[in-house]
């Protein structure tokens, strides 16, 4: 099994997060919602079949981690799409609060659920990138 370098700690520790997620949505979907310390419900409605499709996208970034964690071969484009994903729910988070639809204070509610693992990855996939031109088989 590889040993984990610096960069796949950090990926296999968001992997299991985004998994622990996605399994709560998958198999609690209305726990999730009204119990997740995010005050998801000021986003809308309560949607079962909403959260567990969200649910299968965080599995998919959970699994995509982990794999980038033990692969440094695949890492850039692995991190790479989950940073896509991440930044783009980031962003909505953003969208949201500048039109007014959630409160101000959401922005230190999602901090560290959204907008850290975003602006992680988003700085992961740059130096992954520099490295020798995004040499995929280079690992720290």
């Amino acid at each position: 099994m590889q040993k984990l370098d610096r960069f796949g700690w950090i990926f296999l520790v968001l992997g299991a997060g985004m998994l622990a997620n996605a399994g709560w949505m998958l198999a609690g979907p209305m726990h999730w919602y009204t119990e997740l310390p995010a005050e998801v419900p000021d986003f809308g409605p309560f949607n079962p079949h909403f959260v567990r499709d969200i649910g299968c996208a965080f599995a998919t970034i959970g699994m995509a981690l982990v794999w980038a964690a033990f692969s440094p071969r695949f890492r850039l484009p692995l991190v790479g799409v989950s940073a896509f994903f991440l930044t783009g729910h980031a962003l909505v988070h953003v969208y949201d609060m500048l039109r007014g639809a959630v409160a101000s204070y959401h922005w230190w509610l999602d901090l560290p659920g959204v907008y850290l693992p975003a602006g992680l990855l988003g700085i992961s996939t740059a130096i992954l990138k520099g490295r020798e031109g995004g040499d995929r088989t280079t690992s720290t």
